[in-house]
């Protein structure tokens, strides 16, 4: 990309997929290597979780959530070790959920063993909390975000919980609550204009309330797990801004959890505060899929899975 100043991008839960990190641990030993340390701190082999599956290990919140963050890594180390030219503009970062912490790691905030631990502990409170209700996440095509929220408001019962949570791009908002309020949205939200709506591969409802039993053990593990300052911004999920401040950003990862993610909000303001073109690194094309969606001639580039 042919840009003064640029931004990395991280995916999140959903992007993962058998296969995932084959590709760079076959050509850059670096790669390899990091997923021999990840092996080590994690006490399984998740080179072959990655690469062999299965694929219902892999989609399991606590397995799922350090793949993507060791994926995401190795493919950020491989760049800045081999193709430094094409991270040389990068000027800030952000990621979809998980992504963020990928994020963090990379603008120097997180060690890669102490991320990892991270997000191992994160996964696996938020696997907890989801095995306790039946919850889980969808996403609607081709509904804008005031008449999602109504329907959601109707067709919400009793207690249940039903939110728009991922703001992803125009036309593309995941909600995440009660699978049985998900399930009386889906025919509602085709009868009312919807293109589709596509159950995610997730355990539970993240960004929702449903995820506050993994606030304590999360905040515990941010406390726990050294943090500093990065060297260029992170923009939040939480609030679309950027940070820099180790205590703000562990404060926001501790409400990430429970908080709808401002995907959209965040690249807009990373194009107003200058940024010219994105790359996304680790698995999947997700993150410029959404790109397209929100500013079409944005220049954007990958490197990861092939």
């Amino acid at each position: 990309m042919d840009v003064k100043s640029a931004g990395i991008l991280f995916p999140g839960q959903g992007a993962q997929g058998v296969g995932m990190g084959r590709w760079l641990c076959e050509t850059y030993t670096i790669a390899k290597d990091l997923f021999a340390e990840a092996g080590e701190v994690l006490g399984y082999d998740l080179a072959d979780l990655c690469q062999n599956g299965p694929p219902e290990k892999l989609d399991a919140t606590e397995f799922c959530q350090p793949a993507l963050f060791t994926v995401g890594v190795a493919a950020a180390r491989v760049l800045a070790s081999e193709h430094p030219e094409r991270i040389d503009n990068i000027s800030a970062t952000a990621g979809l959920s998980l992504g963020e912490y990928t994020a963090v790691c990379f603008a120097g905030g997180l060690e890669f063993a102490d991320g990892l631990k991270l997000v191992q502990r994160r996964g696996e409170a938020m696997q907890s909390a989801s095995d306790a209700v039946r919850s889980g996440m969808a996403s609607v095509i081709g509904m804008d975000l005031e008449k999602l929220q109504e329907l959601c408001d109707e067709v919400r019962q009793g207690d249940e919980v039903l939110r728009p949570a991922n703001l992803l791009c125009p036309g593309n908002i995941a909600v995440s609550g009660h699978l049985t309020a998900i399930e009386r949205l889906q025919p509602a939200a085709v009868a009312a204009g919807a293109m589709k709506v596509v159950p995610l591969s997730v355990a539970g409802a993240f960004h929702t309330s449903l995820m506050a039993p993994a606030v304590e053990l999360l905040e515990q593990a941010l406390t726990e797990i050294p943090l500093r300052d990065t060297r260029i911004p992170v923009y939040s999920n939480v609030d679309a801004a950027p940070h820099q401040s180790a205590d703000e950003i562990r404060q926001l990862l501790s409400r990430q959890v429970t908080q709808p993610v401002m995907w959209e909000a965040s690249i807009r303001r990373m194009i107003a505060d200058g940024i010219e073109g994105f790359l996304e690194a680790g698995t999947g094309r997700v993150l410029r899929g959404t790109l397209k969606r929100i500013q079409r001639k944005i220049p954007t580039d990958g490197f990861g899975d092939q």
